[in-house]
């Protein structure tokens, strides 16, 4: 079995048929291009040739950087290939960003452990509210 990243590879097909497969929202295929072109850094986990994971970096890509669309395909999940998807993502904020950058993400119920082995800070706590989001309707 042979895994590698890639940087930066990261397509619309790519994004739907792992957002599909992962149970996370699926959005109309130009407004995933146009997110695609305007986020800062992608990586791309490969099996083989085939895509079984990827996270996406938004922000201003050097006070601010936003984890998003973190998965790995269900099947290849408890192999601890989340750590490499992880470790090229903070490579790049730390290339990136300044000191004291915010890196801010929201986890999937049930993988905040996951994301503390990192550093990241379960909120709400004694210093730090509760992270909030909305979602747009039109």
């Amino acid at each position: 079995m042979s895994y590698c990243i890639k940087c930066n590879v990261l397509d619309e097909k790519i994004y739907l048929n792992l957002h599909g497969k992962c149970q996370f929202a699926i959005y109309p295929e130009d407004d995933v291009k146009i997110g695609i072109e305007s986020h800062l850094f992608d990586v791309v986990l490969y099996h083989d040739d085939l895509a079984i994971g990827m996270a996406r970096i938004v922000g201003d890509n050097r006070l601010v950087f936003f984890i998003k669309d973190f998965m790995i395909l269900p099947e290849y999940r408890g192999q601890k290939l989340s750590y490499l998807i992880m470790a090229s993502l903070l490579k790049y904020i730390r290339q990136n960003g300044c000191e004291q950058a915010y890196i801010g993400l929201m986890a999937t119920k049930g993988y905040e452990r996951f994301y503390e082995k990192f550093g990241f800070i379960r909120r709400p706590n004694k210093d730090l509210g509760s992270g909030m989001v909305m979602f747009n309707e039109k």
